[in-house]
């Protein structure tokens, strides 16, 4: 990847795969549990945060909660698998009703059977620092070409464009 993108149409369309893939997985720096997890992200573009369900009483939490707050990680892959992203925040547990009104769906619900209401549930938001992300737009006809290319001259593949965001 040789080209690199602007910032503003990096984060346009790193927020665009967030809105539209939603899952993917988070993990904390140095905590327990030491891998990463699928959880269903909620972006708020402006605020540079995701903010994910969860219960009170889960491994990830009780970690993030141990230490105030912790550095997270959280990697996603687009489903039209062109985007892929990493990116990089403080989480912290953070109960906001207005934002559970606002997130709750079927989907949430399915994962939460007891509804918003349950004493347990609360939210996490992960104020973001920094992201990097890879956009390959390369279907199957480059992909194949660009790796015989790479084979013949020992050159890297040229398969698309990447960015480092900071929020």
């Amino acid at each position: 990847m040789t080209h690199h993108l602007d910032r503003k149409d990096a984060e346009e369309r790193l927020f665009k795969a967030i809105e539209d893939t939603r899952v993917g997985m988070l993990g904390v720096s140095g905590g327990e549990p030491r891998h990463m997890q699928p959880m269903t992200a909620f972006a708020e573009r402006d605020a540079g945060e995701l903010w994910f369900f969860i219960y009170r009483d889960t491994d990830l939490l009780r970690d993030v909660n141990a230490s105030g707050g912790h550095h997270a990680m959280f990697c996603l892959i687009s489903k039209d698998r062109e985007i892929y992203a990493c990116l990089g925040g403080e989480l912290e547990e953070h109960f906001d009703r207005e934002r559970m009104e606002r997130y709750w769906s079927p989907v949430v619900a399915a994962w939460y059977p007891d509804g918003k209401d349950d004493p347990r549930l609360t939210l996490m938001r992960m104020q973001l620092d920094d992201a990097q992300i890879w956009i390959s737009e390369a279907g199957p006809v480059r992909f194949a070409f660009e790796i015989a290319k790479a084979n013949m001259t020992k050159e890297q593949p040229d398969l698309g464009d990447r960015a480092n965001i900071q929020f």
